[in-house]
């Protein structure tokens, strides 16, 4: 206990269903247990240029890099943990991330859009969850509305995951 008041450390799954429920509207929030190792599901979770354009669909490429020097990085530099990331979707529309990418954990955020994913081990399996919302003013409503389809389209993300980690990409 620090200063007397009592801590709690969450794991990276519980802190992005936390993330999720705090966020405006009704985000997409979706977690399952893999049965495949988090040496196996993390390698591809987490090869955003190679694997997010395939996993959703409409996005056409997905480009990882460092920051661009404008302080984003938190004094870190190469080999931190803060990258930059370019989105092209398949009309063409370009939208720019901020992102943290460590072990078991990725948060990418744009003007409009944010974006996360969460592993943790959980015996011989991986627990997963992924997190996507819309960030700007009047969304929540629309995102409520299509409700289920939010619902649905975590669980076919969740199914395209468990496709690569079971195909042997690692």
């Amino acid at each position: 206990m620090a200063d007397g008041w009592p801590t709690v450390e969450l794991d990276p799954v519980r802190r992005l269903r936390v993330m999720a429920a705090a966020a405006p509207g009704r985000p997409l929030f979706a977690e399952r247990r893999l049965a495949a190792g988090f040496d196996a599901v993390w390698p591809v979770a987490s090869d955003l240029s190679g694997e997010l354009p395939g996993l959703i669909s409409g996005l056409r490429s997905f480009e990882v890099g460092p920051p661009d020097g404008d302080g984003m990085d938190g004094g870190r530099g190469p080999g931190g943990d803060r990258l930059e990331g370019l989105a092209v979707s398949v009309l063409g529309h370009r939208e720019r991330f901020e992102i943290v990418l460590r072990s078991g954990w990725c948060l990418m955020q744009s003007r409009v859009l944010l974006g996360g994913m969460a592993a943790v081990p959980d015996g011989d399996g991986t627990r997963f969850a992924l997190l996507a919302a819309v960030r700007v003013p009047g969304a929540g409503p629309v995102q409520r509305f299509f409700g289920k389809l939010v619902d649905r389209r975590g669980e076919v993300l969740l199914d395209r995951l468990e496709r690569r980690v079971g195909s042997g990409r690692e």
